[in-house]
């Protein structure tokens, strides 16, 4: 039977910046202001992927928010 309770997922501070499009040391800005949580040990930080989703949808947002006449528009 599969549990119910929900286990986080974690990946390594690499691959958390490829996956919102930001660098290593925002990954490590964002965890030490509180903006992230951070898990591991000292030298193996690990952050866990469903905050990570949240923080790249937020800021997904706040850009079209700035610039609604991208929405919609397709390259060239």
């Amino acid at each position: 039977m599969i549990s119910q309770t929900a286990r986080p997922r974690m990946v390594p501070t690499e691959l958390a910046a490829l996956a919102t499009g930001v660098s290593e040391a925002t990954i490590r800005k964002w965890a030490s202001r509180g903006k992230i949580s951070r898990y591991g040990r000292p030298g193996r930080a690990e952050y866990d992927v469903g905050e990570l989703i949240e923080i790249a949808a937020a800021r997904h947002d706040r850009r079209n928010a700035r610039d609604p006449g991208c929405r919609g528009r397709t390259a060239r």
